[in-house]
């Protein structure tokens, strides 16, 4: 097993690809490569009976495709909880070597990592750490620009995307923090927080992939 196989079948882990197909520009955009080269891939997981793979439609994990992807998933997630809380890592740095790990970690090692760390239930990053059978605590989340002017909320996941990561730590962004939308430019103009007490004003882009509670608190 190669990790570029092994990336596409955590990408199709996370896009729902346990339960549902999911479609060849969906994994393209995820792994930020060129539709040929998904299709092409596709066609060698499948033999491999790592997938179902529906031509035009989409693929879906297999019993075996899923269990290495909770094993990448888990792994991942786990050791940036490693990195951050002993080695004392930025949320970009544990992102970018958990990445490499991941393909180094069985499930025997992910099994006693997590037994290390006291079973932790969320990455630093807010993603929940699926159990060893892939199942996973789900939480209604919406974009922080969904959020009313004016009301409070909690921050409970960000994207892991290396620029994106650094961004938001450099402007104080952490996980559980409460958040209220002061001020939204117009035209997707910058949003001015309120966050913990501190002004704070970030990007409309930003501000997309930062998810908060679903209801707000009162």
């Amino acid at each position: 097993m190669t990790p570029n196989k092994e990336d596409y079948l955590k990408a199709l882990y996370k896009l729902g690809g346990m339960e549902e197909l999911v479609n060849n520009k969906q994994i393209a955009e995820a792994l930020q490569i060129a539709p040929a080269s998904v299709t092409e891939m596709l066609g060698k997981l499948k033999r491999e009976g790592l997938i179902h793979y529906e031509p035009y439609r989409g693929s879906r994990l297999t019993a075996e495709g899923t269990s290495i992807a909770i094993t990448m998933v888990r792994g991942h997630r786990l050791w940036e909880v490693f990195l951050m809380r002993h080695l004392d890592y930025s949320w970009s740095e544990a992102h970018e070597d958990a990445e490499l790990l991941e393909h180094i970690t069985p499930a025997r090692l992910a099994t006693r990592l997590d037994k290390f760390l006291n079973y932790p239930a969320y990455c630093p990053h807010g993603s929940a750490i699926p159990n060893p059978d892939g199942q996973i605590n789900h939480t209604a989340l919406q974009e922080l620009t969904l959020l009313p002017i004016g009301k409070i909320s909690c921050i409970r996941r960000v994207k892991e995307e290396k620029e994106l990561l650094d961004y938001l730590q450099e402007a104080g962004i952490t996980i559980g923090s409460s958040v209220k939308i002061i001020e939204a430019g117009a035209y997707e103009g910058p949003l001015t927080l309120d966050l913990e007490g501190k002004r704070v004003q970030i990007s409309y882009k930003a501000a997309c992939q930062i998810y908060v509670d679903e209801t707000a608190i009162p």
